[in-house]
């Protein structure tokens, strides 16, 4: 758990909590993305009441072999660990893709390139407003087991 500091002087817990499962990272390519720099976020609102903000990071083989990779990935997982208490919005998914450049990036320049794509994102959101609550999954006709 890690807190985010208030104007106010206190600290509000904000938990974070790490996506893992494919179908909730297919989810979130679904919503709405942003590519700032050397990172490239998507942020998928989850219409419940849960405060939880889950994130997942991704770096594909174009950034390089699995060292490349590891390297730009870790340095995903501590800008975030830094900045989305601060910055990440409560009942979101996000999910940091890493792009060529995210190992070789300047510490400094790559915070700057993950916050500013944070606030973006929050603000597209609230430009956007409370979107309609996804409806449950209903069966399409090609759903359904009777052929016909």
């Amino acid at each position: 758990m890690t807190e985010a500091p208030i104007p106010s002087g206190q600290v509000i817990p904000v938990k974070i909590e790490r996506l893992k499962k494919r179908p909730d990272f297919l989810k979130a390519a679904k919503a709405p993305n942003l590519a700032r720099g050397a990172v490239f976020m998507q942020m998928r609102p989850r219409h419940d009441d849960d405060p939880l903000i889950r994130v997942g990071f991704t770096a594909t083989k174009k950034i390089g072999g699995s060292v490349e990779r590891n390297r730009a990935k870790r340095r995903l997982r501590e800008a975030a660990r830094l900045l989305l208490p601060l910055h990440g919005r409560p009942s979101c998914d996000y999910v940091f893709i890493a792009r060529g450049g995210t190992g070789q990036r300047p510490w400094g320049r790559l915070l700057d390139d993950v916050k500013t794509a944070l606030i973006s994102l929050a603000a597209d959101l609230d430009r956007a407003g409370p979107g309609p609550e996804p409806a449950p999954h209903a069966p399409a006709a090609s759903d359904s087991s009777v052929s016909g």
